[in-house]
């Protein structure tokens, strides 16, 4: 499945939106996948909704809507859900983001761990490995087992000298928030970033009843699965991490996208975080190591490694469940 958004700040005529259809309707006819949803707008509304297709290849499954489709964010809950939390938090005082990381889990406490901070975790700085081997997560019995060899982690570089984008950096972030907002994270995120931005359709584990406008993330037998989410860490964690676990439509993320493009405001008026947070938080940060890398603090999908971790080979038939997450927000 493919989820297509795209958000402009600058002005956009009436046919932007027909404009994109070719090279969507495309990728079906191509066999990429067998519905998306596309949603194009301004920081103010809405210009383009638009479902495509269906959620699997059987022309007898659901089509493809906008506003009731849910898709498994996977790497952009990092972004929607983690990273908006800790601008409220910060906000708050109950985070500062050059703090050690070990102020906040005090279980983190590996070798060489002791000066990796929050803004090196946010940064994927840390010098943490991308993630934890597929054995590894399989093997650990339960979630407290696979935050335990999260927690034993060490760095693999010096932190702040690499860029290396890491799962272990938001899975961490997902402790800071629960620990310091002092309730698990979904409820935190339920209760402080979609309730305030009215996120109705944006949620983790979606309950049965969701599950057949649901698009699927993989098969298991021969069937596809939907609701259940696709990335092996956050689903050990009982489907709800900092580094994975949201479900959304193509609306409810057009409208977060509106939130960042609103510096911080509220659909209804007020503020939910100041427009100097966001400037801090999606602002390229100075370039590190020989290699001049740079990311944003909110910068946390990674698409490229996302589809080579999920899609990996797959025969024509089975691309119905391929799933492709993309939000650009100009905001010149």
């Amino acid at each position: 499945m493919l989820s297509l958004l795209l958000l402009l700040q600058a002005a956009i005529g009436g046919r932007a939106g027909p404009a994109y259809d070719s090279v969507v309707v495309d990728g079906i006819r191509r066999g990429a996948y067998s519905g998306a949803a596309l949603v194009i707008g301004t920081g103010d509304s809405i210009l383009y909704a638009r479902g495509y297709g269906h959620l699997t290849w059987n022309p007898r499954s659901p089509l493809v809507d906008p506003d009731s489709t849910l898709y498994d964010l996977a790497s952009v809950t990092k972004v929607l859900a983690t990273t908006t939390a800790l601008m409220i938090l910060v906000e708050r005082g109950a985070v500062r983001l050059d703090a050690p990381v070990v102020t906040y889990v005090p279980a983190f406490t590996g070798a060489g761990t002791e000066a990796i901070t929050v803004r090196q975790l946010l940064a994927h700085t840390s010098g943490l490995r991308a993630d934890l081997p597929t054995t590894e997560i399989k093997a650990a019995p339960d979630g407290a087992a696979l935050l335990r060899l999260v927690h034993a982690e060490t760095p693999r570089v010096a932190p702040g000298t690499r860029v290396v984008y890491s799962d272990l950096n938001a899975i961490l972030l997902g402790e800071i928030v629960a620990r310091a907002g002092g309730k698990p994270l979904d409820e935190f995120v339920s209760q402080e970033v979609l309730g305030p931005l009215q996120l109705a359709e944006t949620m983790y584990r979606p309950p049965a009843r969701r599950r057949g406008r649901t698009a699927p993330t993989g098969v298991w037998h021969g069937v596809p699965v939907a609701g259940v989410v696709n990335d092996p860490s956050a689903a050990k964690l009982g489907g709800v991490a900092g580094n994975a676990g949201l479900f959304s439509t193509g609306r409810d993320v057009a409208r977060f996208a509106q939130f960042i493009l609103r510096g911080g405001s509220l659909p209804g008026g007020g503020r939910l975080v100041r427009r100097a947070t966001i400037q801090e938080f999606t602002t390229k940060v100075a370039p590190t190591g020989s290699r001049g890398e740079r990311r944003a603090l909110a910068g946390g999908t990674d698409r490229r490694r996302d589809e080579q971790r999920r899609i990996r080979a797959r025969p024509p038939h089975d691309r119905a469940h391929r799933l492709d997450r993309h939000i650009a927000v100009d905001r010149s």
